[in-house]
């Protein structure tokens, strides 16, 4: 058995979203997951054991099991590669099939994986208004070229887009309020989003439901803004980079690439620095 801490997404030798990677011969029980997320205290702790024709994966929070988690998985790509050298990883997780690629330059790591299916869908009723209070808003805040959505990429995300960047820097919601909001919904996190351009987004992900305030970078939510972004018809030119964590001290850098097939999967890469 071995436990890892790594940051994904890093920005250089600093910055990213730490993650606790487990492999072992056979996954923990659930209990005993819970259990070491907690303890390892991070947004998530990624569980692998190997199959026959891969590694099954599970992901949970401090505070619950999560149906797909990005910066987790890079930092699980980073690990297998440091353990079995460069190479491209099959991961069965609990609703789906995915990659990640692991690579190591010198003493730089990188990795990069193929999401689930994205998909993207309007704002149910009696979700925007709350979501709005909950930080604050008003419709005013919001940028009329992304409308808000439900979007998908493994997991459930709700995505407002804001009009300034100001306004994305000055972010505040109370945790047990999100929470609430975000289980009443199935969501797992809550994505504020800037286009500072066509191709370059400043992002933050409120991750109330899994216990966390923020995640200084989100791989799956990414995921779901890069197949939103295809699904609108918004000129991305193939993909998009996005600064996540500024505003809380952790930058990380993430870059994503879109193909045309509607609800297909997404690459997401980035760096990733092993912290212990």
């Amino acid at each position: 058995m071995s436990l890892r801490r790594i940051a994904a997404f890093s920005d250089g030798r600093t910055g990213g979203n730490p993650a606790g990677v487990h492999i072992s011969a056979e996954l923990p029980d659930v209990p005993a997951m819970q259990r070491i997320a907690a303890e390892v205290g991070f947004s998530e702790t990624a569980f692998a054991a190997p199959v026959a024709d891969g590694w099954r994966v599970r992901y949970f929070s401090p505070a619950s099991e999560v149906p797909f988690c990005g910066h987790a998985t890079i930092a699980l790509g980073a690990a297998l590669a440091l353990d079995h050298g460069d190479g491209v990883f099959a991961l069965t997780l609990n609703q789906a099939r995915i990659t990640v690629e692991g690579r190591r330059d010198g003493a730089q790591l990188s990795a990069a994986l193929q999401s689930p299916p994205t998909r993207s869908e309007a704002v149910p009723p009696g979700l925007l208004a709350p979501a709005l209070a909950l930080f604050g808003l008003a419709t005013g805040d919001l940028d009329p070229r992304l409308p808000p959505a439900r979007i998908h990429g493994g997991a459930d995300h709700l995505l407002l887009a804001l009009r300034d960047r100001e306004t994305l820097r000055a972010m505040r919601y109370d945790l047990a309020a999100g929470r609430a909001l975000m289980q009443d919904h199935g969501l797992v996190t809550i994505a504020l989003a800037f286009a500072e351009n066509e191709r370059h987004f400043h992002t933050r992900n409120a991750f109330a439901s899994g216990g966390v305030y923020e995640d200084p970078a989100t791989g799956a939510s990414t995921a779901a803004l890069a197949g939103y972004l295809r699904d609108l018809g918004w000129p991305h030119g193939g993909a998009i980079t996005l600064v996540q964590g500024e505003d809380m001290g952790q930058r990380s850098r993430l870059r994503a690439e879109i193909g045309l097939e509607r609800g297909a999967s997404i690459r997401v890469s980035g760096l990733a620095r092993v912290m212990d």
